[in-house]
């Protein structure tokens, strides 16, 4: 599920990137940019070129909940309800079943089973990510070991946790777009997200310099590899706490050290945000 979440903050900020806007908006017959019942991909967009036998080929590994999601947006209670998972159910990557939707066993209050949908396209697919439930993220946290005791976590603190934990990710798009406008001429359709990672203790060499010049370390890192028309690029994030700004996340998006092109492209960034200063 995407995760980076916090319960110290319901309002999410990032710091931002000072990057040129190089012309429209990605063209609306992309498929991001329309109703996916309606029409066929256009012909023009690389990631669509590929023969069908390709295409099944390349298609991500996702979690397996997210094939059945977006039941539990347009009916959570009834598919809450429904037949116990299948075969046909197991993701084959890990071998996991769809994420438990019911309550734990000794869970003292009900959770909500309803999840939302992302804006986030999702590679390989003509749908979004969809975001996890109150009672996924609870089954979620008693996975990691994680144990409720008098005095924790109650049903307000949770459906916070979901918000926040959702912010974040709408907010670590939209960072991850306006670096991608950097490509927009060599993949006017815009990036969708093949797969993400958490990180949380595996700090990056930037979070550790900052360290050493006595900022606080991230409370989480997430790594998120997109689809860049048919190039896998890999996005770094942080997660820091807001510090003496109350009630805030702060975000540190940036792609990753894997490429000359990477390099590349942060240092025309840092240069715009130090001649903009």
């Amino acid at each position: 599920m995407l995760m980076g979440d916090t319960m110290s903050s319901p309002t999410v900020k990032a710091e931002g990137i000072m990057v040129p806007d190089f012309g429209s908006a990605p063209p609306q017959a992309c498929p991001m940019h329309r109703d996916a019942n309606k029409s066929a991909p256009p012909p023009e967009c690389p990631m669509h070129q590929a023969s069908a036998s390709d295409k099944l080929k390349n298609v991500p590994d996702v979690p397996a909940h997210q094939d059945r999601a977006y039941e539990f947006v347009e009916c959570p209670m009834r598919a809450a309800n429904g037949a116990k998972p299948t075969m046909s159910d197991i993701n084959p990557a890990n071998m996991m079943p769809p994420p438990n939707q019911q309550p734990s066993s000794g869970q003292p209050f009900p959770l909500s089973v309803v999840r939302e949908e992302s804006t986030i396209p999702r590679g390989g697919s003509e749908q979004k990510w969809v975001y996890p439930s109150e009672q996924m993220f609870w089954n979620a946290m008693l996975r990691k070991g994680w144990r409720w005791n008098n005095g924790d976590i109650n049903q307000k603190d949770m459906r916070n946790v979901i918000r926040i934990h959702n912010q974040n990710n709408e907010q670590a798009w939209q960072e991850i777009l306006r670096w991608e406008k950097l490509h927009s001429k060599e993949c006017p359709c815009g990036p969708s997200l093949l797969r993400f990672g958490g990180k949380a203790k595996d700090f990056s060499p930037r979070a550790r310099f900052r360290h050493w010049m006595g900022h606080e370390l991230p409370f989480d890192r997430h790594d998120w590899i997109i689809d860049r028309c048919g190039k896998e690029v890999r996005y770094v994030i942080d997660y820091y706490d807001g510090g003496q700004v109350p009630k805030h996340t702060i975000l540190d998006v940036r792609p990753a050290f894997d490429s000359l092109e990477a390099v590349w492209d942060r240092m025309k960034v840092a240069w715009w945000r130090w001649t903009s200063t």
